[in-house]
């Protein structure tokens, strides 16, 4: 593929839970750290597109989960940009064993930022350039374009402080800490023994350093979860999610 990129990881100690299998935030940070290699060869990383004063964020993650790798295992990571659409790009991932079995996949869409006004920014001529070496649309994963439910009743919460340390180079809460927040308002059984399958997440607002935000969790069935985060200061949605789970009988029957 032409403009896509490949890079071989090792599961690593603490990208890890309970199970020494990675967890699902830690599988992102791999998938991202792939694209991240992928613009700096394409020459529209951070450090490219900061002369223009814009960066790349990301608004929506859709991403599907055969099995979380093992402690020690090693993976390949392909991505590769997969279309514009308006103010949009599209980015897909694929994760394979070392088997070549296909092992989780992800959609994603993204805008550029003017990170002098933090408003949506028009993609310049220079990036759009890359459009005619795009791969054809049936040979990209589909991304999703339906809402996501809206969260009506609250089961479960817990709060944060975006600290120093929870921001990126965008001076903003690290996307992979919104993912794993809302994660932390599973029921403990699911948690403890249970699978993530699917997770889709949409990014709405940014979480600023010392921003206090609320993590709010809706229980919608055995498998299925709405989850949230508001910023208390002004109760604005930063971001929903919906996960499915897998689920040994014994924890359906605890959460019934």
């Amino acid at each position: 593929m032409t403009l896509g990129y490949e890079e071989t990881f090792i599961i690593r100690a603490y990208e890890i839970d309970n199970r020494k299998k990675a967890t699902p935030a830690a599988l992102v940070c791999l998938m991202q750290e792939a694209a991240m290699q992928n613009v700096i060869q394409l020459k529209l990383s951070v450090w490219d597109l900061e002369p223009h004063h814009i960066s790349w964020v990301l608004i929506r993650l859709n991403l599907h989960i055969n099995r979380l790798p093992n402690l020690g295992e090693q993976i390949r990571v392909l991505t590769y940009p997969a279309g514009f659409e308006k103010f949009f790009t599209h980015r897909d991932y694929k994760v394979f064993d070392a088997e070549s079995n296909l092992i989780a996949h992800s959609s994603s869409t993204w805008l550029l930022m003017d990170t002098e006004t933090r408003r949506m920014a028009r993609i310049p001529d220079f990036i759009l350039k890359y459009n005619e070496q795009m791969p054809a649309k049936a040979d990209c994963l589909p991304h999703p374009t339906d809402k996501l439910p809206k969260l009506e009743h609250l089961h479960r919460r817990k709060m944060y402080e975006v600290n120093w340390h929870d921001l990126d180079f965008n001076m903003h809460l690290n996307n992979t800490l919104y993912i794993q927040w809302m994660l932390e308002t599973v029921e403990d059984k699911v948690l403890q023994m249970g699978y993530l399958k699917e997770l889709d997440i949409l990014f709405k607002l940014e979480g600023i350093w010392k921003d206090t935000i609320e993590s709010e969790l809706q229980h919608i069935d055995n498998q299925t979860f709405l989850h949230r985060l508001v910023r208390a200061s002004d109760e604005k949605e930063l971001a929903v999610m919906r996960t499915r789970w897998v689920l040994p009988n014994e924890v359906e029957t605890f959460i019934a």
